[in-house]
């Protein structure tokens, strides 16, 4: 397993990493589902720090296996195997998500994150013994990941009041892994294909928030008779989807990606940022959708709460994309102000009457703006 040329031309995105992240599509929609309920039942705090949480263990288990595979591919037989247990770990992962929110049960996402965790430990031990050049990176990244998994394990037999520290205690030693382990020599990763790998995923969070508002509408329709609203709550949401692709997409990643390949601040600030990008928008979703019960009188929720549902997590996203993917491209102040003034607007929309169709019309006037202004 000698790493891959960071250099290599053509360098796309392989079918088993696309496998690996149609699997992963499970787990979001999960996720996504089990906020949009708990928004529903007016346990609004509760349900978002479930899903911060429950959103993390996905991201991170993509995350990891994303920047593995970028600079160690052989394409094999034991590495597709172990690529296969990898997304049986995401399966089981994706089984514990209810659980984890209706009772903050976290045994069976541990159980495939014991899964997905040692097949990856594996793959750095095959690695750190085939590429003796990166040889101590390896080993720190096998050695961070077994330890972190055991913390995991041993967090389910803590008393109850020691798990949420435990869990951020946990998350952060998570996080400073790579970090720790790049700091004796960085991986080859592809800028290219990393880019490549980002957007798919960015894909995937839309699409899922569009698939799960589009149901929640649908059941809406089929139990309401007044379809005014509902309408414009959908029509909404649609533009919100639209618009949030077109700012994602307006830059190309990999050039940023290609120019802090040595930065190790500025990449990490851009691979750890797409926390928020991914999880805003697969929370979007959860929000149109809980919007669309309240309408209909089958939410437990204030008007004021439905709205903020759906227009907070456009504004993360639409923060955190101009942050760590956009504003390194900006080079004047007339470039950067519109994201920051059209977020305050997405969030002035909670407040209208229809706050998921002034929100979608927010966003599209952001990118008529920014689009006309690179002209």
């Amino acid at each position: 397993m000698p790493g891959r040329d960071p250099g290599e031309r053509h360098r796309t995105a392989t079918s088993l990493e696309l496998l690996f992240d149609l699997c992963f599509v499970i787990a979001v929609a999960q996720a996504s589902e089990s906020l949009h309920e708990a928004l529903a039942d007016g346990a609004a705090a509760t349900g978002a720090l479930r899903f911060a949480l429950v959103f993390f263990t996905v991201w991170w288990a993509w995350m990891n296996f994303t920047w593995f595979a970028s600079a160690y591919d052989p394409d094999d037989i034991p590495y597709r195997l172990t690529v296969l247990v990898q997304i049986t770990g995401s399966l089981i992962l994706a089984a514990g998500v209810p659980h984890a929110f209706a009772e903050g049960d976290l045994r069976t996402i541990t159980v495939g994150y014991v899964v997905l965790r040692t097949a990856l430990a594996a793959l750095w031990l095959r690695a750190a013994r085939s590429d003796p050049a990166r040889r101590r990176t390896a080993l720190r990244f096998a050695t961070g990941v077994t330890l972190c998994q055991a913390g995991w394990v041993g967090l389910l037999a803590a008393p109850g009041a020691a798990r949420l520290p435990g869990v951020a205690v946990l998350i952060l030693a998570e996080v400073a892994v790579p970090v720790w382990a790049q700091s004796a020599g960085m991986t080859p990763w592809h800028p290219r294909h990393i880019a490549e790998r980002y957007e798919l995923f960015t894909l995937i969070v839309i699409g899922e928030s569009v698939a799960a508002a589009t149901v929640a509408v649908r059941g809406a329709f089929d139990r309401h008779q007044s379809t005014g609203s509902l309408s414009a709550t959908a029509a909404g949401g649609l533009l919100t989807a639209f618009a949030l692709w077109w700012l994602y997409f307006s830059r190309p990643a990999h050039t940023l990606l290609a120019t802090t390949y040595r930065a190790h601040r500025r990449r990490f600030g851009w691979a750890y940022g797409h926390y928020l990008i991914f999880a805003s928008a697969a929370a979007e979703g959860a929000g149109l959708a809980a919007y669309a019960d309240h309408l209909t009188g089958h939410a437990h929720t204030s008007r004021l709460a439905a709205g903020a549902a759906v227009t907070v997590p456009a504004a993360v996203f639409l923060v955190t994309v101009w942050a760590v993917h956009l504003r390194p491209h900006l080079t004047t102040a007339a470039e950067r102000a519109p994201y920051p003034l059209a977020a305050l607007g997405v969030l002035a929309a909670t407040f209208t009457p229809l706050p998921a169709l002034a929100a979608g019309v927010v966003l599209v006037v952001l990118v008529v703006v920014v689009t006309a202004s690179r002209r």
